[in-house]
């Protein structure tokens, strides 16, 4: 029997498939088969009722390509039963108990997707050109891909995924639209495809989706199921692959677990191959894994003993810019708390890396992870007398000028981590670090206010920097504003400790007076802020004698 062309194929299909339920009970040969055969008809019978409901599924392209298969593979189970129902079988034995096996897959298959197909909602959406609303087209676009991605045959789903990464590039909308439709289950699903092209477009789409936030905790919720599919990638697929990988796993490695999960599974071993020899844009994102990696203690050792920070160095030298911040973003979060690993990156040439970085970086954006290196190695006393030694204050004095808020911020907690003797804060108040400091009090930021107080509080120990404050008009009135305690999560403890350095001024206790300073640390002192009370009494001293000096 043909295909319907015109016609309704369901009820042909309905017709074919009650004629067969009546032919079975007639059957003798391969009796358990047919038994397995009649259950699958049975479940289709049913979803054949439940497709006839829906009045698009006579021009859906997925409704009309899957009634037009089953209709085809109920024909050929009707020649089987004809050729079963003879005692002696034409075909053979084993010819025929192969074609109903083939029959038996072909069903299953159809059972399970028209159950997608139903489930899917495609069949209730109408003709994407009625659609009045982007949002509502990309919508049905989505479900009717995703629909297309699980049933049907491998080049029907390759086309299908062609067709979402189309959609999935044009817009991070479209990304939140086709996650909200449940596109990252059935990617996920899609990775145990035996397709090695498939399965690197799989990646591809599930790269894509991790590149947009608010899609991001999808991919986490998918768990270490999703994981161990991209480490695979990294192990033994394309370079496009593991690029593609590296940019999804950016996405999954902010949590405890799974960084142990990757770190038990060689995983960090893969990304710094990668780093070594993979291409540019797999280089810099293997290295911003490793970044993510690298700030949970329990897999430090991983790093050490795969020499990786010989491999991140010689990214620093060599890599492409985003590849370079990355590497020293993950180096940063190496060395942090851990002298041994500082003076190694010495030793390995890390800070000529390091400077080379800082003055041949074009984007300003990317300097700030470079000087939150400096202020990690800062941090230990020897190295810092290096960074003084290698001309590193006027690189911070440089960023201190910055008009991006982070890299000021950076290079005002590293001066207060360089500042660790006379010699060094004089150099930097020569090199002009007072100025911007002074300018960073009255920022718009917390954050900005209490980096540029902090560093004050250090360099300011210097008497000959005491004096350039002093001549700066901003100065004073800028840090008493700080104590105000409406100014909140910002540390009192650096302007107070800035204003006591300077109560042997009568000039300055005037201004911190007539700014309002004895206002605000009387509040300050009922809280207990360090050093407040011995200020407040200082000035309460200096008042009294004010007045008796009045002629």
């Amino acid at each position: 029997m043909k295909v319907p062309e015109n016609d309704d194929p369901i009820p042909a299909s309905k017709l074919l498939l009650v004629s067969l339920l009546d032919q079975i009970q007639n059957i003798s040969n391969f009796k358990g088969k047919w038994g397995l055969i009649k259950s699958k008809l049975l479940g289709l019978q049913s979803q054949l009722v439940d497709l006839s409901d829906f009045p698009s599924s006579l021009y859906n392209p997925l409704a009309v390509d899957l009634i037009r298969s089953v209709f085809l593979t109920l024909n050929d189970a009707v020649s089987l039963s004809r050729k079963c129902q003879n005692d002696g079988l034409t075909d053979g034995k084993l010819k025929t108990q192969s074609d109903l096996d083939a029959v038996l897959a072909k069903l299953n298959r159809h059972v399970m997707d028209s159950e997608i197909l139903i489930r899917s909602g495609v069949l209730q959406d109408g003709a994407l050109s009625s659609s009045s609303l982007k949002k509502e087209a990309v919508r049905v676009e989505s479900r009717n891909l995703i629909t297309r991605l699980q049933i049907g045959t491998n080049e029907s789903k390759n086309s299908a995924m062609d067709s979402l990464l189309g959609l999935l590039q044009e817009d991070d909308k479209n990304v939140m639209i086709a996650v909200a439709q449940g596109v990252v289950p059935v990617l996920v699903r899609l990775l145990d495809s035996s397709s090695l092209e498939m399965k690197e477009k799989t990646v591809a789409a599930i790269s894509r989706v991790s590149m947009v936030e608010s899609s991001k905790h999808v991919l986490i919720a998918e768990g270490l199921l999703l994981l161990n599919h991209l480490l695979r990638v990294l192990e033994s697929g394309s370079g496009f692959a593991k690029e593609k990988s590296c940019i999804a796993l950016q996405a999954l490695t902010f949590s405890k677990e799974n960084a142990r999960a990757i770190g038990s599974r060689g995983g960090i071993s893969s990304l710094l191959e990668i780093c070594q020899v993979g291409t540019p844009g797999s280089q810099a994102f293997a290295a911003g894994v490793l970044k993510n990696l690298a700030s949970f203690n329990e897999i430090k050792e991983n790093f050490i003993e795969e020499n990786a920070i010989f491999v991140l160095i010689g990214l620093v030298s060599s890599g492409t810019v985003l590849a370079q911040e990355n590497s020293i973003g993950c180096l940063c979060n190496l060395v942090s708390n851990d002298s041994k690993l500082k003076l190694l990156i010495v030793k390995e040439n890390g800070i000529d890396c390091l400077k080379n970085f800082l003055d041949s970086s074009p984007n300003p954006k990317s300097l700030e992870v470079a000087i939150e290196f400096i202020r990690h190695l800062a941090s230990f006393p020897p190295i810092a007398e290096a960074l003084v030694a290698d001309g590193f204050i006027a690189r911070l004095v440089s960023a201190l000028n910055c008009g991006v808020l982070n890299v000021r911020i950076a290079a005002a907690k590293a001066v207060y981590e360089l500042g660790f003797s006379l010699k060094t804060r004089k150099e930097m108040g020569e090199c002009g670090c007072i100025a911007p400091l002074i300018k960073m009090l009255d920022g718009k930021a917390v954050e900005e206010k209490e980096a540029g107080a902090m560093a004050l509080s250090r360099v300011i120990l210097y008497v000959g920097n005491r004096k350039v404050f002093q001549k700066d008009e901003r100065g004073i009135v800028n840090v008493v504003q700080l104590l105000d305690p409406l100014i909140q999560n910002l540390d009192k403890k650096y302007p107070v400790s800035i204003l006591s350095e300077l109560l042997h001024s009568k000039k300055c206790r005037k201004q911190m007076i007539a700014a309002g300073a004895c206002v605000h640390l009387q509040k300050l002192v009922e809280v207990n802020i360090d050093g407040a009370k011995k200020l407040l009494e200082s000035l309460g001293k200096g008042k009294i004698w004010g007045v008796f000096a009045r002629p």
